[in-house]
Formats: C-alpha cells, sequence, structure tokens
C-alpha cells in the first residue's frame, strides 16, 4: 500500500516503522523543520546535547517507548537519573519524590490526614477499575475520600495548575488515577536529548525506505471517488490507499472537512489547554540544594506552574557550563501568555526566582527561549471514554491518532509510541 502519514512526532515515526516492515510506501509530511513534534528541542554552539522546547523525561514503567528504543537496539542509550522533585508550602519547599518523603510532608501534619492521604494512594495504585472513576470529578472524589484538607493542600493545587479555573472542578478522577498508576520516581532520557532521538530514529526511517517530506505542510485531504484513493494536497497533489493524522482534533477537522458531522461534533467538543515555556540559560545555578522540579501552588503567587532546572537532572557540561532552567504553565488558548512578547513574560517570570535563590540576579541570565502551543494537555471530562474519536474515522482509508485518544492515560511521548503503533496495526488489518 501507498500510505501518507501527517506529523513526524513519535506517534507518527513509531506507525511509520511499523508499516514499513510490513513492506508497505510510507511518506510522511512534516510542516516544521524537523522531526519530533512537541517532544523536539533546540541546540546552541558550545552545547553537546539539546534542550528540549517543552521539558520532557521519561518514567521507568513507559514499556512502550523503552520497548521501542530496544527493537532500534538503542537501549544502552537510555539514562535514569534520580533527579530531585519538591512541594511547596508555606514559603518553604520539601522532597516529595518517594511515598516516605509524600508522608514526612509537613503540610498533612500528624494522625488522620497522613492515614487518608496514605491509603487514598495506595489504592490508587493498586486498583486498575478506572472506568468505576470516571463517573466522578478529581474534586469530588478526593474531596470525600481523602478528605477536604488533604485535598485542597496536595491535589487541588495540581488540578487547578493543569486544567486552570474554568476546567479543575470538571476533570474526571480516572485521569488523577493514570497519572499515579503510570508514573515513578525514577525519571530517564535520552543520550543528548529527546531530539537527538528523534533524529536518529528519523534516519534509521529514511534507511528503511521512509521519505519524510520536512517543510511541507498539508492542506487538504480528502476522498476521491474512484477505489482506495485519498488526495492528499500539500506543494502538490498526490493519492494514497490509506492516510494516518497524527495532529490535534482541531487540524483534522480542518484537514478533513469531508468527516461526517457526527464525528466533526465529538472532535469540537474536545477540550484542551495550552502551553508557554521560557527557558533560559543562566550563569549560576538556582538551586543551591540541586532540586529538579519544583511543583508551585497558583495561589501562592507564582506566575508559572513548575520550575525545572534540567541541568539538576542532566550536567551542565553537556550545555557548554549554561545552568538550564524552565518556567512553564498550561494555560486556555486564549491566556494573555500567548499574546505577548518575550521581553513582556520574561518580566512577568524573572522576579519570582529570587524566590528560588536569594542571590540570584538578572545578570545570571545569559540567554532565554520562548516557545508557545495552544494544544498540550486534553482536559478529560466526566464519562470522558464515551467520546474519544475512534482512530479509523468514518471516511474510508482516514485514520486519526492523537495524544487525546491515549485516555485515560495522560500525554507523553510513551503514550504517543503506543497510539502511533496502535493506529499502524488498524491500517494493517
Amino acid at each position: 500500500m501507498k500510505i501518507a502519514i501527517i506529523g513526524a512526532g513519535f506517534a507518527g515515526m513509531a506507525a511509520a516503522f511499523d508499516l514499513n516492515k510490513a513492506g508497505h510506501n510510507v511518506t510522511i509530511f512534516e510542516a516544521g523543520d524537523s522531526v519530533g513534534g512537541l517532544a523536539g528541542g533546540f541546540k546552541e554552539p558550545g552545547w553537546d546535547w539539546w534542550v528540549e522546547k517543552y521539558y520532557h523525561h521519561w518514567f521507568a514503567s513507559d514499556r512502550h517507548m523503552l520497548g521501542l528504543i530496544k527493537e532500534l537496539g538503542w537501549e544502552d542509550k537510555v539514562v535514569f537519573p534520580r533527579p530531585l522533585t519538591v512541594m511547596y508550602h508555606q514559603g518553604k519547599f520539601y522532597p516529595f519524590d518517594s511515598i516516605i518523603k509524600a508522608l514526612l510532608f509537613p503540610g498533612l501534619g500528624f494522625g488522620i490526614n497522613k492515614i487518608r492521604f496514605g491509603l487514598v494512594g495506595v489504592f490508587l495504585r493498586l486498583t486498575n477499575n478506572w472506568k468505576a472513576l470516571e463517573k466522578y470529578t478529581v474534586d469530588e472524589w478526593l474531596g470525600k475520600w481523602a478528605g477536604e484538607k488533604v485535598y485542597k493542600l496536595m491535589w487541588e493545587p495540581l488540578v487547578i495548575g493543569k486544567f486552570g479555573e474554568n476546567y479543575y472542578k470538571q476533570v474526571n478522577m480516572a485521569w488523577m488515577w493514570a497519572r499515579l498508576k503510570a508514573r515513578t520516581t525514577r525519571l530517564g532520557t535520552f543520550e543528548g536529548g529527546f531530539q537527538n532521538f528523534a533524529d536518529l530514529f528519523a534516519g534509521r526511517l529514511r534507511e528503511m525506505g521512509v521519505e519524510i517530506r520536512l517543510k511541507t505542510p498539508v492542506s487538504l485531504i480528502e476522498r476521491d471517488p474512484g477505489p482506495s484513493a485519498i488526495t492528499v494536497r500539500s506543494e502538490k497533489i498526490e493519492t494514497f490507499e490509506k492516510v494516518l493524522v497524527t495532529l490535534s482534533p482541531e487540524a483534522i477537522t480542518r484537514l478533513v472537512p469531508s468527516l461526517p458531522e457526527e464525528y466533526l461534533h465529538g472532535l469540537k467538543n474536545m477540550k484542551s489547554m495550552g502551553a508557554v515555556v521560557m527557558t533560559l540559560a543562566l550563569t549560576h545555578q538556582l538551586s543551591e540544594e540541586g532540586y529538579y522540579w519544583y511543583n508551585l501552588p497558583k495561589s501562592a503567587g507564582y506566575p508559572f506552574l513548575a520550575l525545572v532546572e534540567h541541568t539538576n537532572f542532566v550536567g551542565k557540561e553537556h550545555f557548554g557550563g549554561d545552568h538550564i532552567v524552565y518556567m512553564g504553565d498550561y494555560l486556555e488558548p486564549d491566556h494573555e501568555y500567548f499574546r505577548l512578547s518575550q521581553e513582556e513574560i520574561m518580566e512577568r517570570f524573572l522576579p519570582s526566582l529570587i524566590k528560588f535563590n536569594p542571590h540570584f540576579e538578572r545578570s545570571w541570565v545569559r540567554k532565554t527561549w520562548l516557545y508557545r502551543t495552544p494544544y498540550a494537555q486534553p482536559v478529560p471530562l466526566i464519562n470522558h471514554s464515551r467520546n474519544i474519536p475512534a482512530i479509523q474515522t468514518p471516511v474510508k482509508g482516514v485514520f486519526f491518532a492523537s495524544m487525546s485518544q491515549v485516555y485515560p492515560w495522560d500525554r507523553g511521548t510513551n503514550f504517543a509510541v503506543e497510539i502511533g503503533r496502535k493506529a499502524a496495526k488498524l491500517m494493517l488489518e
């Protein structure tokens, strides 16, 4: 078969890998100038590693991603450091990267709160019945079983940070279950960064015979009246027997206008949050304690959700001695951070850095980068499994695989690989 894949992210490339191995002729169309999608990165002269545009890491439980890497023969290039994650409480930060440290967190106090927090955590880790949980919101389920105090202190800030004031009370409990079920305290990455892996993977696909066309946006996908013919319009018009779209729900509604109203209605009702991430190259280490990830409650007045000191995870020697710090937030696409200039956002963000290190000075900032995307975090509402669009669309030969369909799991490269390969399997059937 002659197959087109729209998008050279990890889902698209994983699908291409399986389809090509099955003997099919695969062409990947990518609007950007590089592969990797939202896991792509950037690199400065003097750096031997890439830095992700939107901070990424793998968990030890990411079997789809790690399994693919093993198939490619690159498992020796995966590294798993043990960075420190901290939680805010009354102006201070406390380690929060294990069950023991979580139970020692002073915000929980003593007695019944610690017991309820521990029991809820154990239950969610052990149960596999997520469909029973999606009938309830995080707000109502944890408020009831963990208790209002524990929920308000520990979980509510996370949900507000991820989904904002408009959505946090609507997010279903299966989403929280999936985060606790799938994640580990061990965090991993690929030698050279995620972009290095994406480039190596693209190189392997090209060696296998997959054609990857960069800077080639697609404007229209439509089914021809003839048998097994789908027209893909980009810089030229071509026909394929099958097409896989790995972009956002909004993008496929635009690219495939012949989708029936019922399918389009479902796509248009899928909500998502955008992401804004500013990255700094500093001349000094920001966290003197060596902390990697700071979880920050919006109620404490921070202008972003998370501060991540990447070089407390991957050594600064890979970045020419620069200390790499991310400041990121999930926001609705109409938030002002999507309109403000890089300089205006820097003026919002920089003053807060003194809270992490009282010695911080603006002269430490060597360079800044700003990346924004309107599609970064799907919003799973009550009984969300009923709303997930099928991978095989009603238009014969057109398939759709996006991070909005990996539910109940949260978005990430591991589940991008899983759904890409799942789509390839359906296309082969």
